[in-house]
């Protein structure tokens, strides 16, 4: 099983206010599809409540510490992250989010797809400190669009 992190970031480490995304990024959304389509996508009970519609073409993990709450059908809902950790396929899984799950799932993760958008922000949800060097820069390519971003790619050493 491989578990990897895919997020945008702004430059002081905001990845969101209120539950929403703070930016519109379209080819940062196309990357996001591209990467995740067929696989697993992993979040947080918040963060699947801020989507539009649960997303086609992929199994949804919502972790929530509600044990009274009630998921959609098709959607896997799991009380703790070993349960979770436990239940996911073989291949690649996509953590998408938020701030918890980003900071509960980063000691799994070998793989991280940041976006980093070059720009500070106001924000209530942020991408936790990693130490940089447990990790390898395996690519990075400029997005295009109004504000400056790259793509990002990290593997764990």
């Amino acid at each position: 099983m491989s578990l990897s992190i895919i997020v945008a970031r702004a430059s002081n480490g905001v990845i969101g206010n209120e539950n929403r995304l703070i930016w519109h990024l379209s080819d940062d959304l196309k990357r996001f599809k591209a990467l995740t389509m067929g696989h697993p996508i992993i979040m947080g009970r918040k963060t699947f409540e801020s989507l539009p519609k649960v997303l086609p073409g992929r199994t949804h993990y919502v972790l929530t510490g509600n044990r009274q709450y009630k998921a959609p059908a098709g959607v896997l809902l799991f009380h703790t992250v070993e349960d979770l950790l436990a239940a996911l396929p073989e291949g690649e899984n996509f953590v998408i989010g938020g701030e918890h799950m980003y900071r509960e799932m980063l000691p799994h993760a070998d793989t991280l797809y940041i976006t980093e958008v070059m720009k500070d922000y106001e924000g209530d949800a942020f991408f936790p400190p990693f130490d940089e060097k447990e990790w390898q820069l395996t690519e990075k390519t400029a997005g295009e669009g109004d504000i400056p971003h790259d793509f990002c790619t990290y593997k764990r050493k």
